[in-house]
């Protein structure tokens, strides 16, 4: 796939499922803006992909916050960065029962979950608009949000939403050529996942007809279809990858 003349921006790309799309993105030709909460782990994903000798630029920034996520909007403008593709892969849970979850984890699940994505989204689609040249926006919910899952009710929910906002905001953007779809994964190899109980990770690897969890590059073979030409009439679409755990329709 040829991604050449791209700029992607990544959310959330400083380890797991995003850098391993940054890095996919960059090797496919695109330029690719590394952002994530910490500003070190942005800079070290992109820097190793510069010295590859590919196309990457690092910011720090807040999914949670529209002035944060406008400032690097800003700044990438003055730089002719203003991205044409826009990967919501930014995202935060913690395996707990519902009647122990308080009324702030539920605001932090959904604010980085669901919030963060429409928020980022917003921001970037005015430019993206403007340049009468299309885009993708490609969102990375979950198979939780598809079929829920014990002890990530509220993510469940919030990842559920990205699914929705993803179909109705495809069908509103289609008259500006701008594709919108939606990759759900699995249980992969994150960080995220070994914050787990070792006895969950366990049920889930046996749960999985593959018998082990996604590595993340395989997460950002998706992403990288839906940012190129063969994506081009491919639009609200929610592709799941977790090895044949959730086969529902």
């Amino acid at each position: 796939m040829n991604l050449e003349g791209r700029i992607a921006l990544v959310t959330g790309a400083g380890s797991g499922i995003g850098a391993a799309i940054a890095r996919k993105l960059a090797a496919c030709g695109a330029s690719v803006i590394v952002t994530d909460l910490r500003a070190e782990a942005a800079e070290e994903v992109a820097g190793a992909l510069v010295e590859e000798g590919l196309h990457a630029h690092a910011y720090a920034m807040d999914v949670c916050s529209e002035e944060a996520i406008r400032s690097v909007k800003d700044k990438l403008a003055e730089k002719g960065l203003l991205p044409n593709v826009v990967v919501n892969n930014a995202g935060w849970d913690r395996l707990e029962p519902f009647l122990k979850n308080t009324p702030d984890f539920w605001r932090k699940v959904v604010n980085i979950n669901f919030l963060g994505p429409v928020t980022v989204t917003r921001v970037f689609l005015d430019p993206m608009i403007e340049s009468e040249k299309g885009g993708r926006i490609i969102n990375i919910s979950s198979d939780a949000g598809r079929v829920g899952s014990s002890g990530e009710t509220v993510y469940a929910g919030a990842k559920g939403a990205v699914i929705a906002f993803t179909k109705s905001l495809a069908r509103e953007m289609a008259r500006y050529s701008i594709n919108v779809n939606c990759v759900c994964p699995g249980p992969t190899d994150t960080p995220l996942f070994h914050a787990n109980p070792e006895k969950v990770n366990e049920a889930l690897v046996r749960a999985i007809p593959f018998r082990r969890v996604a590595r993340p590059e395989e997460i950002a073979g998706p992403v990288a279809f839906f940012a190129a030409d063969e994506a081009s009439y491919t639009t609200g679409q929610i592709l799941s990858v977790s090895g044949g755990l959730t086969m529902a329709g």
